[in-house]
């Protein structure tokens, strides 16, 4: 396993989800199978996010697997519904054969603010993990967050990482160099920044994720 061509330090720039047969030939080599997408993947970019875990825990061994096909450095960001309390175990059994190759926990939440179920997050999982909260309702607004976790989008925050989600494509050469100067001063800084694209049918994510990664 390689490590992957586009490399900056403390960016971790990728795409939500890699399992796109659309992808072929744009991204994927043409007649590239499935189960070999993510091997793939890997040689490109060195994160992606794992959204298949908000609506259903894969097994433990899936996960194992998937840490089998990136080479070190790579990190999921692994996304936890925060309401679906009763896959917890399943979820933890989980990430943890992700070993090193874990990055941060990004927690959808859609309830209105309840600091008793921000506790019961962070509680579960261990205060060793980063938590990106990806709140859905105002009323989160002005929350404090512990040292290791972050609100998805927010520039500011305390703890040495953020995690960003451009979601509104398509993204011309002028949006990319804003979303890049708004980055660089956070690498500069010593900060990791996760930054990840929408998928869409066509392969513009990882067209725009190269990008970046370029400008950066």
């Amino acid at each position: 396993m390689t490590a992957t061509k586009s490399s900056v330090p403390g960016a971790y720039v990728g795409t939500s989800g890699w399992s796109y047969p659309k992808w072929r030939p744009g991204f994927y080599p043409a007649g590239t199978k499935p189960a070999d997408f993510l091997a793939n993947y890997a040689t490109r970019f060195r994160t992606v996010e794992l959204n298949t875990t908000g609506y259903r825990i894969p097994s433990s061994d899936q996960f194992g697997r998937w840490a089998e096909q990136t080479p070190d450095g790579f990190q999921f960001a692994v996304k936890l519904d925060a309401h679906r309390r009763g896959q917890a175990a399943a979820f933890e059994d989980g990430i943890a054969r992700l070993g090193d190759r874990l990055g941060p926990i990004r927690v959808v939440v859609i309830s209105t603010r309840d600091e008793g179920l921000l506790a019961l997050i962070l509680g579960t999982f261990g205060d060793e993990r980063r938590y990106a909260f990806d709140f859905r309702h105002e009323s989160w607004d002005g929350v404090d967050l512990p040292a290791n976790a972050v609100r998805v989008g927010a520039l500011e925050a305390d703890a040495p990482f953020r995690y960003l989600r451009f979601r509104d494509p398509p993204y011309d050469d002028n949006a990319l160099a804003e979303q890049a100067a708004s980055i660089r001063p956070l690498l500069a800084d010593g900060i990791e920044v996760y930054a990840f694209y929408r998928h869409e049918d066509e392969p513009t994510a990882p067209a725009y994720a190269e990008r970046l990664l370029e400008l950066l």
